[in-house]
């Protein structure tokens, strides 16, 4: 008995469409929520921004999607823990707080040695962080390796407004 070509056709498509699907629910997937609203009073302390800021990283600021902490070995971007005290040294002249902030609003302008670019500028769609919620992140970023020293009055070259920290 000669099975027609039409009928091999239909087996091997469906075939392989059952074959992907298999696969596919083999990957694990990273469930994303939509982020919680995040309300920074006016009155906010350096450690509710540190507590503020980890939200947002874990969150809205996806930054925990490509970043980790306290891993090593073959990473996506580079490992966070400690970036409180390397951030002073990573860029001759600027401060940590400078480099912080620049690393947020400008990913592409520096790049760790080892690493690809691919991070998005997160003041931007579809992250799109106000300067607030970055100062709350940036004390979070302190706090890993070191004293935070960020407020919500804290100025720098990227904020918004333009002017500068003293």
């Amino acid at each position: 008995m000669k099975i027609p070509a039409e009928i091999k056709i239909v087996a091997l498509v469906v075939g392989t469409c059952l074959f992907y699907s298999y696969v596919g629910h083999l990957v694990p997937q990273k469930e994303v929520l939509p982020p919680t609203e995040v309300i920074i009073s006016a009155d906010v302390t350096t450690d509710e921004m540190i507590a503020i800021g980890e939200e947002i990283a874990q969150g809205k600021g996806l930054c925990l999607t490509c970043h980790t902490l306290g891993e090593s070995g073959s990473l996506r971007f580079p490992d966070l823990s400690g970036i409180g005290s390397l951030c002073t040294t990573r860029i001759p002249g600027k401060s940590g707080l400078e480099y912080l902030a620049q690393s947020l609003y400008e990913p592409d302008s520096y790049i760790v040695p080892g690493f690809n670019p691919g991070m998005p500028a997160i003041v931007r769609p579809p992250i799109g962080l106000t300067d607030d919620e970055i100062l709350c992140v940036i004390a979070w970023l302190q706090s890993l390796g070191d004293e935070a020293t960020v407020t919500l009055e804290t100025r720098h070259s990227f904020n918004s407004d333009g002017v500068e920290a003293d």
